[in-house]
């Protein structure tokens, strides 16, 4: 996962023959996309046209549908630029310049712990972006990122496009065909493609960086990269971090999101409507499951902790005396979570607060408050640089389903309830006499902020219009801020900031070993993968890196996750059964990777990367080659659906243009 600002070009030379030049890698970084929702893309036209995965774009999927429209099910074919339809919610990003700026934050945080170095940091880290952004906040994000768990800070300026329109999407049943029991396996056979288009005063954005499919993709053995935005890695953590991942954050989000994902299936089965309502985070909360599963998995491996024990005491044996115990106080700093753990999450995390409307809530209610204050002073999110998607956000015209956000409150206030007990002074505040049922539905009943217009007049309004409203949701928010902010003030103050500040001495111990001879944990910033296109062996048994149309159609039954929609059933005599549909790299990709490039040394694109294999899952930790596999769409398979399927040939025409 190397930043594109330090490529191994030397290795790439001496394994593979190939001596990127700097042209290439400009075109590549402004080809390259990231959703702000949480994936990657790219550019693959002139006129701004961007290919990703189904599931990234599902949100904007389902915010479009309806009873009447179901897109999520029938799927999405724009073909006329006129048919393009906006996204309520979405932003691309698109890298420009890498900045460094870690001598501006060691300056600023030098002698300093505790609270007074997150707030140093913060407002130093503030006042950079809001240098950087400038009077251009509608069409420029600029953000600190973290490296090497803070042995370098790096500004990245985005060009921010906000008006982001879907032209495809497959049915469900072919981007999702194999539905939780296939993911993160393979063989796979999924369409999990969709495409955007990026739009600025009006117009398709029009660039000169973009990459074209190349149809015949990469054979066995051949490089490929894949160039997108790893959300989080936990490569460089403390022993004790991994455990308390281990005993402590993994096991309680796994029980949390089992008993979501039950209630989700079971909201669903009230009727076809609350089924689509729910569809979209019934998919990521089982996605979610799966990896936890994974992560917990690997954690519980002895080998893995005794790699990291091994690796930890020789780099003990490099610290220096002046450094004290970096270790001993991360350690320190992960016993403080362990007590601070269950409020934290269930409140200033909102896990007890699970609703649309509380979120946009608690946005309203902290902007009006945080947007008085100077910028670098306010709390992350709230500080100037961070506003336009804030208020994007807050004002996004997606629809809310009432019955279904009160199904969901009143099953997290029961959480809520549940980890900290009914003598807790907050949960006795919040519930007053109330069961969670009873509360969700008095609240959901009284609230207005499903109408945009009253949230524009509460946003606009500002800290008089909020401080007046009477609005349910509005007075909840409020009501639990000061816990909330004090225990967000803890959690900064007694675990993060320690780990920050432990981490960049360790940082730097690394440095002095290794220097930038190895990447930094992801940090949803854009990097690039190299590998090659092959399989692997498990259990004895050689797993082929390629899967055919003709394996899809053999594994389809007429039942859920298996069922194929009537459009692929009725194309079946006009497609080639040898056309590959699904492969595997040795790429090294993680969560946040979803809809990136696979690109050939020409920068074509031969897949997409959708997913990885069960051993990629532990990745989070440390990378096997071996058996650490991405799962993509063949280039192939792509054009062959557009062209073959869903009579969008100028599509794949302008994905295929010189």
């Amino acid at each position: 996962m190397w930043t594109l600002d330090n490529l191994p070009r030397q290795a790439l030379k001496a394994r593979y023959g190939f001596e990127p030049d700097e042209a290439w890698v400009q075109r590549l970084m402004h080809a390259s996309v990231r959703l702000a929702s949480g994936c990657s893309g790219s550019f693959v036209s002139p006129e701004g046209l961007v290919l990703t995965n189904a599931h990234c774009v599902l949100r904007c999927v389902s915010e479009l549908s309806s009873a009447k429209s179901d897109y999520v099910d029938d799927g999405f074919v724009a073909r006329a630029r006129a048919d393009e339809l906006r996204c309520p919610a979405e932003e691309l990003n698109r890298l420009v310049a890498i900045t460094d700026v870690t001598e501006r934050i060691a300056a600023a945080t030098a002698n300093r712990s505790g609270q007074a170095y997150v707030d140093a940091r913060d407002a130093e880290k503030a006042r950079i972006e809001a240098e950087c952004v400038g009077d251009d906040a509608a069409s420029t994000r600029c953000d600190v990122v973290e490296l090497y768990g803070g042995g370098l800070y790096h500004l990245y300026r985005y060009d921010r496009y906000q008006d982001v329109r879907l032209v495809f999407s497959p049915e469900y049943r072919i981007g999702f065909f194999g539905g939780d029991p296939d993911n993160f396996n393979f063989p796979r056979y999924n369409l999990d493609m969709a495409l955007l288009r990026a739009y600025e005063d009006g117009e398709p954005v029009r660039t000169d960086a973009h990459l074209k499919l190349a149809r015949e993709g990469a054979a066995p053995g051949e490089l490929v990269m894949v160039t997108g935005h790893p959300g989080t890695t936990r490569r460089l953590l403390t022993v004790s971090q991994l455990q308390r991942l281990r005993d402590v954050d993994l096991i309680n989000g796994l029980l949390y999101l089992s008993e979501r994902r039950a209630l989700l299936w079971q909201y669903g089965r009230g009727s076809e409507e609350a089924q689509r309502q729910a569809r979209s985070d019934l998919t990521f909360t089982e996605n979610s499951l799966k990896v936890l599963r994974g992560q917990l998995a690997a954690l519980q491996q002895p080998e893995l902790l005794g790699q990291k024990r091994k690796a930890e005491a020789r780099l003990r044996k490099a610290a220096a005396a002046a450094d004290g115990d970096p270790w001993a106080a991360i350690a320190a700093a992960q016993r403080a979570y362990r007590a601070l753990e269950a409020p934290y999450q269930m409140i200033e995390r909102a896990l007890g607060f699970d609703s649309k409307y509380f979120e946009l809530a608690r946005h309203l209610v902290r902007a009006a408050e945080e947007r008085g204050k100077p910028s670098a002073q306010r709390l992350r999110e709230y500080q100037d640089a961070k506003l336009t998607r804030l208020e994007q956000t807050v004002l996004s015209s997606a629809p809310i389903y009432p019955a279904y956000e009160q199904t969901k409150l009143a099953w997290s206030l029961s959480k809520l309830r549940e980890r900290l007990g009914p003598d807790d002074p907050l949960v006795k505040l919040v519930l007053a006499g109330d069961s969670p049922e009873a509360l969700a539905a008095k609240l959901v009943a009284g609230t207005r902020l499903g109408d945009l217009t009253l949230r524009r007049r509460l946003w606009e309004g500002g800290f008089e219009a909020v401080s007046a409203s009477t609005d349910p949701f509005i007075q909840l928010a409020r009501a639990i801020d000061t816990v909330s902010r004090e225990l967000r003030q803890r959690y900064e103050t007694e675990v993060e900031a320690v780990e920050h500040k432990n981490a960049a001495i360790l940082a730097r111990l690394r440095f002095e070993t290794l220097g930038t001879q190895t990447y930094p944990d992801a940090t949803f910033s854009l990097r690039l993968s190299y590998g090659e296109v092959a399989g692997w062996e498990e259990n004895g048994r050689t797993i082929e890196p390629f899967t055919r149309l003709a394996g899809l159609f053999a594994r389809a039954t007429a039942t859920e996750p298996f069922a194929l929609p009537r459009s692929w059933l009725d194309a079946k005599p006009r497609l080639d059964p040898r056309l590959p549909l699904n492969f595997v790299t040795t790429n090294d990709i993680t969560g946040g990777n979803s809809g990136s490039p696979v690109i050939n040394r020409e920068a074509e694109v031969v897949g997409l990367a959708f997913d990885g294999n069960m051993h990629s899952l532990g990745g989070a930790f440390g990378y096997d080659e071996t058996r650490n596999r991405a799962v993509a769409v063949h280039s192939a398979a792509m054009l062959e659906a557009l062209e073959k399927i869903y009579d969008a040939g100028a599509l794949a025409r302008e994905m295929t243009a010189p």
